[in-house]
């Protein structure tokens, strides 16, 4: 973190509002800001992370689109209809922001947060507020730090290149060379006098560096694949804590099976995919107990003929008595210590109380809404195994 001006640091009070810009039109992709990415709405990831971070006095969505609307009080945001002469393609940020500033007279200080960087994380915004609230910066951007050689433009005038940043007889290794700071366009903190002045950078201004995974910008169709690869493996799922993670529970129901129930001359038949058993024996390898619940009344017969190696609780009315009476048998403390997988709505509670929570991709709108990592895959189609890669994957980044 860098900041240009005077040295003095006044602490900053005032209301600071976390605003995201969402226009219902967009030219590169389609309703961009609502479209699913990893199975939330783009706009979500960073509702999601601001709210999280608790560092705001209020949090909003600009934006000209029920559609939009919708989402964003969905996720908890207040909403901010914007006027029609805002929301042109030719607008710019800082012509929204004061915008908004002039319907809100209440706020000091905005951090406007792209929608198209779904990577961000709370800590970021907290550090940021802290530099802003403690440091008394009157703006603060995002940047990322890239090794990257720059050679001069000569596409329009002709003629010959030279390099930039470096020089081609002595060419730097990557760890002999601090590289560059980009703007990444995460965020941009000001205050309300700067930007009705015209800047959304100025005053006494400070930088703050993301790291290169978090650092994601959508732009284009091309982006998203990327993008989503990207949050799958860094993008923020809430606040549980992978280290802690000690029991696996999985309704069977919608997540093991695709939820059919085949019925044969009275007799009944589910089915599941051996990927997802090769999921869940993945975790038991962690050291991580894995149990299978279901509200339905399924028979000890059809039980034992899925050769299924884990505790399995049937007929089970109410799930997180359930899943609470094996975190004591177990001798877990909390629910920081539970991953649980569920699709329907008697699954929503124990999506919301466990330290990790995955949903496959035809779970219910109630179960999708909570912190839960949405899954590529349907139930009974790999979903199970999908989110206990993603499990072995945050734990293997947590204990590296």
């Amino acid at each position: 973190m860098a900041a240009e001006g005077d040295s003095g640091a006044v602490k900053r009070s005032g209301h600071l509002a976390a605003l995201v810009l969402a226009r219902g039109g967009s030219k590169g992709i389609p309703h961009k800001n609502i479209k699913k990415l990893a199975g939330k709405p783009l706009i979500g990831w960073v509702l999601r992370a601001a709210l999280d971070s608790r560092s705001f006095d209020s949090v909003w969505v600009s934006t000209d689109s029920d559609e939009i609307e919708k989402v964003a009080k969905d996720f908890g945001a207040q909403v901010h209809r914007r006027c029609a002469d805002v929301s042109k393609d030719t607008t710019s940020s800082l012509e929204t922001i004061q915008e908004f500033l002039k319907y809100h007279p209440e706020v000091d200080i905005v951090g406007n947060i792209q929608a198209t960087s779904p990577c961000l994380h709370p800590d970021d915004l907290t550090k940021v507020v802290d530099m802003i609230r403690k440091d008394g910066f009157d703006s603060v951007f995002s940047v990322v730090r890239h090794h990257l050689f720059r050679w001069r433009d000569v596409s329009k005038t002709g003629g010959v290149t030279a390099a930039e940043n470096f020089n081609p007889a002595c060419r730097p290794r990557r760890q002999d060379w601090s590289g560059e700071l980009y703007e990444n366009g995460s965020f941009y903190f000001a205050t309300k006098d700067l930007i009705t002045r015209g800047y959304l950078q100025g005053g006494r201004m400070a930088y703050y560096e993301m790291k290169p995974e978090h650092s994601v910008d959508i732009d284009v169709d091309l982006d998203w694949p990327i993008a989503e690869q990207r949050v799958k493996r860094f993008g923020y799922f809430g606040k549980g804590n992978p280290r802690a993670v000690k029991l696996f529970v999985c309704n069977i129901d919608g997540c093991l099976t695709d939820g059919r129930i085949y019925v044969n001359q009275g007799h009944e038949s589910i089915s599941c995919h051996l990927q997802d058993l090769d999921g869940m024996k993945l975790l038991q390898e962690k050291k991580v107990e894995v149990r299978l619940i279901s509200e339905r009344d399924i028979s000890a017969t059809l039980l034992s003929a899925l050769h299924l190696p884990y505790r399995v609780e049937a007929n089970v009315s109410n799930k997180q008595e359930a899943v609470e009476r094996w975190m004591l048998e177990l001798e877990l403390s909390s629910w920081d210590q539970v991953a649980f997988m569920g699709c329907q709505y008697s699954d929503v509670e124990c999506l919301k109380l466990a330290g990790m929570c995955g949903v496959p991709s035809n779970a219910c709108l109630a179960a999708k809404m909570t912190d839960s990592f949405v899954c590529e895959y349907r139930g009974g189609y790999g979903a199970v195994l999908e989110f206990a890669e993603h499990i072995i994957s945050l734990l293997g980044e947590a204990r590296s």
